[in-house]
């Protein structure tokens, strides 16, 4: 589903009453948990965290007007989604996150290439997210980035 907000506060304040806490509460885990030079924005109609221009000028290779993505809070009709690139573009990662999933969750890791879906909002692993918020600073993430694109 797609909101029209100018800021993650109206995102939230515009999904239904059941999506708003877990939103919220996902929100607040990334935001704690971010490393430094990260911004929360709107992008792509979802709550966002990416590299603002200042840091990285070429923003992305898509859509060089917008900031390079890192991190996307989207509710969509079924469930609530945590876009993670980095899981996307790191096997390793990935690898940590899908081993760790079942210690935090009963359920199966359902998931696209960077979409970590959540249809039941009690089994949102925040303590996980936290964990895999801080695994990959900006720096880090921009050369990753710019290491794919001259493949």
């Amino acid at each position: 589903m797609k909101y029209q907000a100018s800021s993650p506060e109206d995102y939230i304040e515009q999904l239904p009453d059941d999506r708003k806490l877990p939103v919220a509460r996902l929100r607040e885990t990334v935001r704690q948990h971010l490393p430094p030079g990260f911004e929360e924005t709107i992008n792509y109609d979802m709550i966002g965290y990416v590299v603002p221009h200042t840091a990285y000028p070429a923003g992305y290779h898509c859509d060089p007007k917008q900031p390079l993505p890192f991190i996307n809070i989207a509710s969509q009709k079924n469930y609530v989604a945590l876009y993670h690139m980095g899981i996307y573009v790191n096997e390793a990662l990935l690898d940590w996150f899908a081993g760790e999933y079942p210690k935090y969750c009963k359920s199966k890791l359902d998931m696209g290439k960077s979409c970590i879906r959540f249809k039941k909002m009690d089994d949102i692993p925040y303590p996980l997210i936290a964990e895999l918020v801080q695994k990959m600073s900006m720096e880090d993430w921009i050369q990753v980035y710019v290491g794919l694109l001259k493949k």
